[in-house]
């Protein structure tokens, strides 16, 4: 079974929703169990594609048919997993916002990957942030600390003291090459690679599990009265949505027959994920890596 990694950027604030949830929130995101942490499902990546592809044999090879009968069931050949959260984006005090992952994370990752057996594991205190540091990180900034100057980064209401570190330096040109490849269809890309580079920081798990559950985008909507123009009594929700530029990544399994580039294909231009589409909600780029061919060369 071939398997190949595969990366989603929301391009716009993302809602891969649990249905009515109990708490504060009426519509929260979806969130493992064990981690709490967010993730985008594969069912709703496989059915988001499975509308694209137009050519019906075709999708019935990759995806399997769509009301199969007893007598002529089969699966598809393409299977796909829950798309983890990789790199969160948080506000930041300086360079606007910060791309924030945790050792937890990469290590998760890492089990995907096995090109990063060469990237050298990190842990790291709590209050400290790790940040690459070559390009300059556009995070930092010095502040006065009991008669000496430190370096800091400021995500959202927490203060973390900066470390630098090569390993740092390794991911962040790694993931940045890999969310970010260079084609002749996206020369911008070079300059998000260094974006990306300037604004990847590490953070302790704790400090990860924090930012999860605070630094997600929370919405007020309402139902409007066709008529009125004016509020519907009791139909006020609030909606939790992954904000843009959310990086997630997971992995394409292929069970049978060569349909990765026909994967590959349709993910080309970007593609609707999750619920509340009809409010611009969900746009993402799929990019598969595929041994130097992904979905953006």
């Amino acid at each position: 079974m071939k398997s190949t990694l595969t990366f989603i950027h929301a391009l716009s604030p993302l809602h891969a929703g649990t249905g009515q949830g109990v708490g504060v929130i009426d519509l929260p995101i979806a969130r493992e169990k064990a981690t709490n942490l967010p993730y985008l499902p594969g069912s709703t990546l496989k059915g988001s594609l499975r509308d694209e592809l137009k050519d019906d044999d075709l999708r019935n090879k990759i995806f399997g048919p769509d009301k199969p009968d007893n007598d002529s069931a089969y699966s598809g050949s393409i299977v796909f997993t829950d798309q983890k959260l990789l790199c969160l984006p948080v506000r930041s005090l300086l360079g606007t916002f910060a791309w924030v992952t945790s050792p937890y994370i990469l290590e998760r990752f890492r089990r995907d990957c096995k090109e990063t057996e060469n990237l050298g594991k990190k842990s790291v205190k709590q209050g400290f942030c790790v940040v690459s540091s070559n390009p300059k990180n556009e995070n930092k900034m010095k502040v006065k600390k009991l008669d000496r100057e430190i370096e800091q980064v400021i995500l959202e209401d927490l203060d973390l003291t900066v470390q630098t570190d090569s390993n740092a330096d390794d991911w962040a040109k790694f993931l940045a090459e890999k969310i970010f490849p260079n084609s002749e269809k996206s020369p911008t890309n070079e300059t998000w690679q260094t974006y990306f580079k300037q604004r990847f920081c590490i953070v302790s798990d704790d400090v990860m599990n924090f930012l999860a559950e605070t630094a997600t985008e929370v919405i007020a909507r309402n139902k409007l009265d066709d008529d009125t123009k004016t509020t519907v009594k009791g139909a006020l929700w609030y909606e939790e949505s992954l904000p843009t530029e959310t990086i997630l990544s997971g992995l394409l399994l292929q069970v049978k027959g060569n349909h990765i580039s026909d994967i590959v294909e349709i993910a080309k231009n970007p593609i609707q994920l999750g619920g509340s589409m009809t409010v611009g909600r969900g746009l993402c780029q799929m990019i598969i890596d595929n041994g130097g061919s992904n979905a953006n060369s």
